[in-house]
C-alpha cells in the first residue's frame, strides 16, 4: 500500500517492519505500528500518550531494543487489521498527507485489545482524542467550494466561452434584424430579443464574467480567423441568410453548453434550454416564410357548410370562387365520418377545378384522405404537432386564436396561418365572448404570419375591421346566404384590395 505521509510516519512504518521481524511474525500487526510511532521516545505520539495519562509502567518500546532489526530488509506484508487501520487513518486525515496523530488515533480506535491494555496503565482515550483534535485545530471552512484548477485550462475555457458567446449574439442580432426589417414581425422580433437577453443572463452565472472573457480573448492569435470556405463568403438570398445564422446560433449554443458544464451543471442546462428555443424559432422563421409566400395574395377565405348555404353547395362554392374567394373551408359539424369524407372529396374536386385552396375544419384525418390543402384547428382541437404527424410536412395548418398568448403559441407551434377573432356577432356560430377589434389591432401589430379576421364579417362590418388593421378575412353567412354569392364575394374582395393598396398605419411602431 502506497501512502503519502509525513517523515515521522514514514520512519514509523519502517520501524514497524523491524518490530515485526523482531517478533518473528509473518505480518505487520497494529502493535508494531504503535511501537514504530513510539520508538523515538520524544515524538508527537509519545508526548500525546503521556499527556493523556499513559504511565511508565507500560513497557515502552525503544530503538535500542530493535538492534540490527532496524536495518533495511525484505518488507513483510500488512495484516488485514493493519491495512484497515491505515485506511481509517487516511480517512480521518481527510487530506493528502498522513500525519502521526491520525495514525495513533486510528490504531487505538480500531484495536480494542491494545486500547484496553494502555487503559490499564492509565491512558484516558477520550482525553487523547480531544487533545489530538484540539492540536490539529478546527477544519478550514470556506464560504464557497475551493476549486484549484490549472490556470491555463481555466483561461482556455474562458476563451472558448467568449468566442461562442460572441457568435451566438451576432447570429441572434442577424435573425432579429431580419424579423424586424424584413418580416416586420413584432412577435418574432420580441422572441429573439428575449433569447438574446436570456443568453446574457446565463453568461452572468460565470464568476467574473464578462471581464473574464475579455481577459482570455486573443483574436490576433486565433487561427480560425484565417480559415474560411467559399460558402461562407456568399449568400444567395434572404432565406439563405436566415438558415446560415440559425445554424450558427445553434452550434454556438452547443459549444457554450458543453464547455459551460465545466463551470457547473446549471450553466450547461441554461444553454441547453436556449438551444431548444432556437430550434423552435428557426422553424417559425422559415416555415412562416413558406406560409407567407404560399398565401401572399390570399385575402378572402370562405367558411362553408351544406346547411349554411341557401343554394346548392357546389353552385355556391363555384360562384364564390368566381367572385374572388381564394380559400374554401368545409365546416361540417353534424355529418358522419363517411358522409364527411364523401363531401370533402367533392369539395376538393370543385376547388381544384376552380383553382382555390381547400381546407377541412377540425379533422386532419379527413383532410389527408380527401387530399385537402390543409386543416383548420380550434383551441380545443388537436395540437398543431399532432395534426402535423397525420398530415405530413406539406399541408397547411391554421389555428383559431382569441388572444395574444394563443397567437404567440400558434406561431411557435408552427401554424401556417391564424384565425383572429371572433370580432363581431355571427349568424352561423354563437360565442360567449368576443376578442373584438382590439385583438385585431394587436394581431396586426404582432405578427406577419397570414392572419384571417373572422366572426361576423360582412360588407357592413368589414370597414371597421380594415381600419383596425385587418387585411385578410374569413366569411361565411355574407356569401353563403347571399342571393348572388359571386357579387357578394366580389364586393368583399374589392374592399380588401382597396385597403391593401393603402399604407397601413394602425400597427404602431416596431421594436
Amino acid at each position: 500500500m502506497r501512502l503519502d505521509c509525513t517523515p515521522a510516519v514514514a520512519r514509523a512504518l519502517q520501524a514497524a517492519q523491524a518490530w515485526a521481524r523482531l517478533g518473528r511474525t509473518p505480518t505487520v500487526e497494529p502493535r508494531h505500528l504503535l511501537y514504530g510511532l513510539l520508538a523515538e521516545g520524544q515524538g508527537r505520539a509519545a508526548v500525546a500518550l503521556r499527556k493523556a495519562g499513559l504511565k511508565a509502567s507500560w513497557d515502552w518500546p525503544t530503538l535500542h531494543a530493535l538492534g540490527e532489526n532496524s536495518e533495511a530488509a525484505a518488507e513483510l506484508p500488512w495484516s488485514a487489521q493493519t491495512a484497515a487501520i491505515l485506511e481509517v487513518a487516511r480517512d480521518l486525515a481527510a487530506e493528502p498527507t498522513l500525519s502521526s496523530e491520525f495514525l495513533l488515533l486510528a490504531i487505538l480506535q480500531e484495536d480494542s485489545e491494545l486500547r484496553s491494555e494502555l487503559a490499564r496503565h492509565g491512558l484516558q482515550f477520550e482525553q487523547l482524542q480531544a487533545d489530538l483534535r484540539a492540536s490539529l485545530g478546527p477544519p478550514l471552512r470556506l464560504d464557497e467550494p475551493l476549486h484549484l484548477t490549472d490556470p491555463r485550462e481555466y483561461l482556455d475555457t474562458a476563451r472558448l466561452l467568449d468566442a461562442s458567446a460572441n457568435r451566438a449574439r451576432e447570429a441572434l442580432r442577424v435573425l432579429e434584424d431580419y424579423a424586424r426589417f424584413v418580416l416586420d414581425d413584432a412577435l418574432l422580433c420580441a422572441e429573439l430579443k428575449r433569447l438574446r437577453h436570456d443568453l446574457t443572463d446565463a453568461l452572468g452565472l460565470i464568476d467574473g464574467w464578462p471581464e473574464l472573457g475579455l481577459t482570455a480573448r486573443d483574436t490576433e492569435h486565433d487561427v480560425g480567423t484565417r480559415l474560411s470556405t467559399p460558402q461562407e463568403s456568399s449568400r444567395v438570398g434572404l432565406t439563405h441568410v436566415v438558415v446560415a445564422n440559425s445554424k450558427r446560433l445553434q452550434e454556438a449554443l452547443r459549444s457554450l453548453e458543453e464547455f459551460g458544464k465545466l463551470h457547473g451543471p446549471e450553466l450547461g442546462r441554461r444553454f441547453e434550454q436556449l438551444r431548444y428555443r432556437c430550434y423552435t424559432l428557426e422553424r417559425s422563421l422559415l416555415a412562416g416564410n413558406d406560409a407567407r409566400q404560399r398565401l401572399a395574395d390570399a385575402c378572402l377565405y370562405l367558411l362553408v357548410s351544406g346547411s349554411g348555404c341557401v343554394a346548392a353547395l357546389d353552385w355556391t362554392i363555384h360562384e364564390a370562387i368566381a367572385g374572388g374567394v381564394q380559400i374554401v373551408q368545409l365546416r361540417e359539424k353534424h355529418l358522419s365520418d363517411r358522409e364527411l369524407l364523401e363531401r370533402a372529396r367533392k369539395v376538393r374536386l370543385w376547388t381544384r377545378q376552380a383553382g382555390a385552396l381547400f381546407i377541412v375544419n377540425d379533422r386532419p384525418d379527413i383532410a389527408r384522405l380527401a387530399e385537402a390543402d390543409g386543416v383548420h384547428l380550434g383551441q380545443d382541437d388537436l395540437p398543431v404537432r399532432e395534426a402535423r404527424r397525420i398530415l405530413g410536412p406539406g399541408p397547411m395548418i391554421g389555428v383559431s386564436t382569441h388572444n395574444l398568448e394563443q397567437l404567440r403559441q400558434a406561431v411557435l407551434d408552427g401554424a401556417t396561418y391564424v384565425g383572429v377573432g371572433p370580432t363581431f356577432p355571427s349568424g352561423t356560430k354563437e360565442f360567449e365572448t368576443f376578442a373584438g377589434l382590439d385583438f385585431v389591432r394587436q394581431a396586426a401589430a404582432a405578427t406577419s404570419l397570414p392572419a384571417f379576421v373572422l366572426g361576423g364579417i360582412s360588407p357592413r362590418t368589414l370597414p371597421a375591421a380594415l381600419e383596425a388593421g385587418a387585411r385578410r378575412v374569413a366569411v361565411s353567412q355574407a356569401i353563403c346566404q347571399a342571393d348572388d354569392p359571386r357579387a357578394a364575394a366580389a364586393e368583399l374582395r374589392r374592399l380588401l384590395e382597396q385597403a391593401a393598396a393603402q399604407p397601413r398605419t394602425t400597427q404602431g411602431s416596431k421594436p
